[in-house]
């Protein structure tokens, strides 16, 4: 296809590709997020070919290529993703580790423009447009944009109630998402959430398409867990700058430009200033869930 609309989180994006440029062929975990919205608040142009980033463009920003192994972080090499400033206009460098083919590309973007340019370089005759890493590089910026937060989280429904547990890897995510799926609460995400200030005054947890069977959900927000492991079950609550140091160590964030930092430190603190938060020492068993329940 030459042009599609995802919907993600809310945020509604176009891909269109020129009579000349690759066919644009999303990946599986994309396709329940195809929309048929007429307006989009990013559109971005697919080319093939070679981009020049301008030579006199500052490296601002530079990603190893990272692999988790047992639970592990092990660096697989020194090259990644990088991004470049020139002027106004960004550039994200990027290699495609899990592709089969060979290949690179260059996005062109901008943090005041809604209109972007991606390059794909290589034997390229279709692309998904979205893919690893650009799938994450493209909605963090996004929630740059709007002022939106995206953090490493799990977080699930139930019977009403939104409840968001966030930690870095080896805390407990994935394993409170199963505690919570199997006594009936549904699962919105176990890894990387999107948070947006929605117009009636409340926050939502949007999940983003990570696995192939991932279906687009939403939940209200109505308690954050700083969550790790712990030989009983214990919650600690947490307020003012505490918490929103704590909430800020697990969002994803490129600390390379102070306006990103300021951005998001003031989105966490409204945030933090109105969703209860409190630190979570979890053993992992239903009775974990108990002692969430009893103190609602």
């Amino acid at each position: 296809m030459r042009s599609y609309n995802l919907n993600i989180a809310g945020y509604r994006i176009k891909f269109e590709s020129p009579e000349e440029g690759p066919e644009l062929v999303p990946s599986e975990r994309f396709l329940r997020n195809i929309c048929n919205d007429v307006d989009s608040d990013l559109l971005i142009r697919v080319h093939t070919g070679k981009y020049k980033i301008p030579g006199n463009a500052e490296k601002v920003f530079s990603a190893p290529y990272v692999e988790e192994i047992n639970g592990i972080q092990v660096k697989k090499s020194d090259r990644f993703w990088s991004i470049h400033k020139h002027q106004n206009d960004l550039f994200i460098k990027t290699l495609f580790p899990l592709s089969p083919k060979i290949k690179k590309a260059v996005l062109k973007y901008s943090l005041n423009s809604r209109d972007w340019d991606l390059w794909i370089e290589g034997s390229v005759t279709e692309t998904d447009p979205m893919e690893y890493p650009l799938d994450g590089l493209i909605l963090y910026y996004l929630t740059v944009i709007h002022g939106d937060i995206m953090i490493h989280a799990s977080g699930i429904n139930n019977a009403g109630r939104g409840y968001l547990f966030s930690g870095v890897s080896g805390k407990g995510k994935t394993t409170m998402a199963k505690l919570w799926d199997n006594s009936g609460a549904r699962v919105i995400h176990d890894d990387r959430l999107i948070i947006r200030h929605s117009g009636s005054g409340g926050f939502v947890m949007h999940n983003t398409p990570v696995y192939r069977n991932d279906i687009p959900l939403q939940s209200a927000l109505n308690k954050i867990f700083l969550i790790e492991h712990g030989k009983k079950n214990e919650l600690i609550p947490v307020r003012g700058a505490g918490c929103i140091s704590l909430v800020m160590t697990n969002c994803i964030q490129h600390n390379w430009n102070p306006e990103i930092i300021a951005r998001l430190l003031g989105s966490v603190s409204i945030m933090c200033s109105v969703i209860p938060t409190s630190r979570l020492l979890f053993k992992p068993d239903r009775s974990v869930i108990d002692i969430i329940l009893e103190n609602e």
